[in-house]
């Protein structure tokens, strides 16, 4: 029998048979875990699987490569942060699904666990919730290997006016170097390179940059499916409240 235990937040949960669940659960030493929940369903234990819920875990299978099952011991729930809050609740299922769907399973990614435990407690906190989230994609395509290198512009090699992002290459360009060039860039907002006012505004234009190269570097890397549209609600949702 294998066992371990850990403390991770809750990601995804399913329904699994008359009355057990099956969840994802991101540890810091594990990744994202999937296992079996008995009575997972029941009314002493549904109001726990909440996705966002913070758990301790102690993960069971009689072989590493068997499914396994999850005994779970709450230690806080999020619920209260997005229960009334539309926004909270976007960036919750925004977040959850972006893991569910990219993670690979058992790898673990300490750095990112620690960005995303310290984003999902700001849940709620509209005023820096929007930009920490931002901040939090860039460190998730860093974490998985598709990160930008916003430092100085890929032509000229200066650090002066940065405006663009290479589509190709997530390698800043400036105005001057981009030239005629320039309609085929991505936009490079002050907010990606921690300058100037962190509005919504400017916050959505920045998600435009990194969404392309979750869609299309990312995601094609993992097959070619489309990233959670619960991301593409999250931005809806920040353009009506800007």
């Amino acid at each position: 029998m294998i066992e371990w235990r850990d403390e991770g937040a809750l990601i995804r949960v399913r329904k699994h048979g008359e009355s057990s669940a099956i969840i994802e659960v991101f540890t810091p030493s594990r990744g994202l875990t999937a296992g079996i929940v008995r009575g997972g369903t029941s009314r002493k234990i549904a109001p726990t699987l909440q996705p966002g819920a913070q758990l301790d875990v102690t993960w069971k299978a009689r072989l590493e490569d068997h499914l396994g099952s999850f005994t779970v011991e709450p230690i806080r729930s999020r619920t209260a942060q997005v229960m009334q809050d539309r926004l909270a609740l976007a960036g919750l299922n925004a977040v959850t699904g972006l893991l569910s769907f990219l993670l690979p399973d058992r790898e673990a990614h300490a750095p990112l666990y620690d960005r995303t435990i310290q984003l999902l407690d700001l849940l709620g906190q509209n005023e820096v919730w929007p930009l920490a989230y931002l901040q939090w994609e860039v460190a998730l395509l860093d974490e998985m290997g598709f990160g930008m290198d916003l430092s100085a512009c890929a032509v000229s090699g200066l650090n002066d006016d940065l405006f663009y992002v290479s589509p190709r290459t997530g390698r800043a360009v400036s105005r001057l170097a981009a030239g005629e060039w320039a309609d085929r860039l991505l936009p490079l907002p002050h907010v990606l390179l921690g300058k100037g006012d962190a509005d919504l505004t400017e916050i959505v234009l920045a998600l435009r940059t990194t969404g392309h190269f979750l869609n299309n570097h990312l995601a094609k890397s993992l097959g070619n499916l489309p990233i959670p549209e619960a991301r593409q609600r999250l931005i809806d949702t920040m353009k009506r409240l800007a």
